[in-house]
């Protein structure tokens, strides 16, 4: 197995822009709405002063909680939702209760990566995606030709995947949405003997599925990946894997994807995925990777 270190910089976008960061805080542009949100990563000084910054709504978080909070609207005739685009894929953005707006930016660099090997490969292929969210990745898929399987534990989450599926001029492409939780999903594909051409994985450091299952990233994430080796087809695509918030580093992230792929050959890029910050060098760290991909 050949490991290689790499940068993930999401630098894809023209819908979206983090426009300053610093004293734990950013300022970002989604589409026509800019907010500010806290982010701890953010350990440097801004270029303006953070009270200076011009925005839609900014999110207040509760002390100790940068996932908790509400959000102020500074502009109000800011909608609650409103239209964004990545590749002729449309979706709706929107200011969450836990700070997030519908999309994470980051994983752009991964849709990319995934319609490039996906269209490479010349065979139909199925795309199996785990802790899929609202779905762009699933999304990016099908739009490159997959026939893409879609879980995510909240139906809610899975619904605007659908609406984004619509306004993307895709609703002929095969997305099954399923709201399910991960392990068991899994477990049940390998009883039915299911394969996957490339499979998705996203899992959060604490979860709950569908009638409350409990998942922990350290705990659990072995035997999903066990799993997940199993539903792989002779000879794969790629397996993407990505992890916030967890006392991992990318190195036994990728050692971990690594131990379950031997058997493929393939390489294992792995690092930091990060945001581009506008009209300077700086980069905003977001989460860590591993990404196995085939010769």
């Amino acid at each position: 197995m050949k490991y290689e270190q790499t940068l993930f910089l999401a630098d894809n976008w023209e819908d979206y822009a983090l426009l300053d960061s610093g004293d734990g805080m950013k300022l970002e542009r989604f589409g026509s709405q800019n907010v500010i949100r806290p982010d701890p990563q953010a350990f440097w000084r801004p270029n303006q002063p953070v009270r200076s910054w011009k925005a839609d709504a900014w999110f207040d978080a509760k002390a100790g909680d940068d996932e908790r909070g509400e959000w102020r609207r500074l502009n109000p005739r800011a909608p609650d939702t409103w239209p964004m685009e990545w590749n002729g894929i449309r979706f709706e953005a929107r200011r969450t209760p836990f700070r997030h707006m519908g999309v994470f930016q980051e994983h752009a660099v991964h849709w990319a990566f995934a319609q490039e090997q996906l269209k490479k490969a010349g065979r139909p292929a199925k795309v199996l995606n785990l802790f899929g969210y609202t779905g762009l990745m699933s999304l990016a898929c099908a739009q490159a030709g997959a026939e893409v399987v879609h879980l995510d534990a909240s139906p809610k989450s899975n619904g605007f995947g659908k609406d984004a599926q619509s306004l993307s001029g895709l609703d002929d492409r095969t997305i099954r949405w399923i709201a399910d939780d991960a392990m068991k999903f899994v477990a049940r594909e390998q009883r039915r003997g299911n394969q996957y051409d490339a499979i998705i994985l996203d899992p959060p450091k604490f979860g709950r599925g569908t009638k409350n299952e409990t998942w922990r990233f350290e705990e659990d994430l072995p035997g999903l990946l066990d799993g997940v080796a199993s539903l792989l087809v002779k000879k794969p695509l790629f397996v993407i894997l990505t992890a916030y918030a967890v006392r991992l580093s990318h190195i036994a992230l990728a050692q971990a994807l690594g131990d379950r792929m031997k058997a493929f050959g393939g390489r294992i890029e792995m690092g930091e995925m990060a945001l581009p910050e506008e009209k300077t060098r700086r980069m905003l760290p977001t989460s860590i990777c591993a990404r196995w991909r085939a010769d």
